[in-house]
């Protein structure tokens, strides 16, 4: 059996690509139709049926990592959460039934809420993949990761923030602009650099 987890399997190479192909295609989207994007970001918070579908893949995703062993490939991204082991058995039981109250309970925001989830997941295997290697050029991964970390964080704490935010950059086209250019030459860097320094990583 691979002592390994799956996540150390991830590739400095293969995690740059997606992350420059995610910048580069959501920034372009918004630079080439700001209308639609903003119409979007706008309407998103509100969005229930939006904010089910991203809990539950969240919420599974975090019950896949504490599934118990024997599960064939259900149990492969179980890992080992050390002194918390031990509740890995009540959290296997909250989890859906959290998962099932929140969706219905929640009104405000869970859409928001429900991505900070998400960005919480994701930051994990982005950060273990440039865990200790060796080029400088891998810190855009692990930067991209610890803003999303944060991020995420205040989105399910207070979603409200993603409004106000969307609010104040949706107010000036300059100001769209410049976040828009931003992020898509974050991910253009990215891109440069894992075909330049991250192919045998």
């Amino acid at each position: 059996m691979d002592p390994m987890h799956p996540y150390e399997h991830l590739s400095l190479f293969t995690v740059g690509l997606i992350l420059s192909v995610w910048l580069i295609g959501s920034h372009a989207l918004m630079l080439a139709k700001p209308a639609l994007v903003q119409g979007f970001l706008k309407k998103f918070p509100r969005d229930q049926v939006a904010g089910q579908i991203l809990l539950g893949i969240g919420l599974a995703w975090f019950w896949l990592l504490i599934a118990p062993d024997g599960l064939g490939k259900l149990s492969a991204l179980a890992m080992e959460l050390g002194e918390f082991n031990g509740a890995k058995p009540t959290l296997r039981i909250l989890v859906p039934v959290t998962m099932v109250l929140v969706s219905i309970s929640v009104k405000d925001f869970l859409a928001i809420r429900a991505l900070g989830v998400i960005g919480l997941m994701v930051a994990s295997p982005m950060l273990e993949a440039a865990f200790l290697k060796d080029p400088s050029s891998r810190l855009l991964v692990p930067i991209y990761a610890y803003a999303l970390l944060t991020a995420s964080l205040f989105w399910v704490g207070m979603p409200y923030l993603f409004r106000d935010a969307v609010t104040w950059v949706t107010a000036d086209p300059k100001r769209w602009a410049v976040f828009s250019f931003a992020g898509l030459g974050y991910g253009v860097a990215t891109l440069v650099c894992a075909c330049a320094f991250w192919r045998q990583y």
